[in-house]
């Protein structure tokens, strides 16, 4: 890309030690709603609204149609096109990828000195709150799932539920990617569009699967516990999460799955033995980095992305009962909630992650999602109130409480 608005998706990575002052912030605060935004640990990606190449929905397998989609950018002359976009829950269902005319790209937010300053405090006003289900019947729903487990019918499901916020005033979708990119700024934030009017905005701490070359990285998060204010408390929560018998074993049930889905990829593939944490500014999560080397070049980021979805983490196991059970338990569509956001190029290369910590936007509503990982040990109160200490990502952004 030539002009001057044009920017090479392939940036290269800042140098820690002189951080572009500004290149990331200034993509951060040029978003518009209808704008897909973008920012990973490794990049920070922006691209204007308006005219660009929609994936189509067909019986055809989607990476077939992402590549074909990519490959007419290009013998149309558009140089380094990139797909961005979400894929729901449901892979029958229609994703949401295009190919932009063009698309900007900065160094990281995280290595942007600027990204410290602070946002705008949330305007004041009213939000009307539904919840989706009620927190008793979310708990009745996991004591169900518990009760199944035990009796050998599977053994892991993730239970979701929902927030509805309505607002007396329009959404200042802007102001609230920038609270939630300040916030956690080593993240993954994005706000995508999802269809007219609609907006998927969030701020993610799972990567599912990126690959540059033949390197590929997945990092799986399962297993949690909420953030304290007080330091003490705080570090006595992350110790005990990392010695915690239910939450170890519900992780290491995601880490095989992923190692068990990358390995015909790979011709090597490294697996730590223990999880260590990563946090964000509400949660603790047990983390786990697996590394890995291709076997071919011809395995996109994309095909990677779709033989890991959806992980344990995010639906359970056995894979189809969970959906099956998570079908019968959540009363509501989860949409492109617990799906995959990313971008892809025509080389194969891309990140792809986890759908989590995340709204869906229409006009004055807000739909929250938060869920937890059910396991025999669980018990309905606390993963409630997982899900509660979930939802505070996102109410913080908009100035609401729950």
């Amino acid at each position: 890309m030539s002009t001057a608005s044009q920017v090479a998706t392939h940036t290269a990575p800042a140098d820690p030690a002189h951080p572009a002052v500004g290149a990331a912030t200034s993509l951060l605060d040029a978003y518009a709603p209808g704008d897909h935004f973008l920012a990973t640990p490794g990049r920070t990606l922006h691209a204007r609204g308006g005219p660009g190449r929609h994936v189509p929905h067909d019986e055809r397998p989607l990476t077939a149609r992402v590549d074909e989609t990519l490959a007419a950018a290009v013998a149309a002359g558009q140089e380094s096109p990139v797909v961005i976009g979400a894929i729901p829950f449901d892979h029958t269902a229609p994703a949401a990828l295009s190919v932009p005319e063009s698309v900007r790209t900065a160094p990281p937010l995280a290595s942007d000195p600027l990204i410290a300053l602070p946002a705008a405090t949330p305007a004041a006003g009213a939000w009307e709150i539904r919840q989706v289900p009620e927190p008793e019947i979310y708990g009745k729903g996991v004591a169900s799932a518990v009760e199944r487990m035990w009796r050998g019918e599977f053994s892991k499901v993730v239970l979701a539920r929902t927030l509805e916020l309505t607002s007396e005033a329009p959404l200042d979708l802007p102001a609230m990617l920038q609270r939630l990119a300040r916030r956690d700024p080593a993240g993954y934030t994005f706000a995508l569009p999802t269809g007219p009017g609609r907006t998927l905005i969030g701020a993610s701490p799972e990567l599912l699967v990126s690959r540059h070359g033949r390197q590929v990285v997945a990092n799986p998060l399962a297993g949690s516990t909420p953030r304290s204010a007080d330091l003490a408390e705080d570090v006595r929560r992350a110790a005990t999460l990392l010695e915690s018998a239910k939450d170890l074993h519900e992780h290491a049930v995601v880490v095989d799955a992923v190692h068990q889905a990358l390995a015909p990829h790979c011709t090597e593939l490294t697996v730590p033995a223990r999880p260590t944490l990563i946090r964000t500014a509400t949660m603790w999560h047990l983390s786990t980095t697996v590394t890995g080397t291709l076997r071919s070049p011809d395995a996109s980021a994309l095909e990677l992305a779709l033989a890991l979805h959806p992980t344990p983490a995010v639906c359970g196991t056995p894979t189809q009962t969970a959906r099956e059970v998570i079908a019968e338990t959540e009363p509501f569509d989860r949409g492109f909630f617990t799906g995959v956001i990313g971008w892809g190029d025509a080389e194969g290369d891309g990140d792809w992650v986890v759908t989590i910590r995340c709204a869906e936007a229409e006009e004055r509503m807000l739909r929250l999602y938060a869920g937890a990982g059910v396991v025999a040990a669980s018990e309905p109160e606390a993963e409630t109130a997982e899900t509660a200490a979930k939802f505070r990502t996102f109410l913080s952004a908009v100035g609401a409480e729950l």
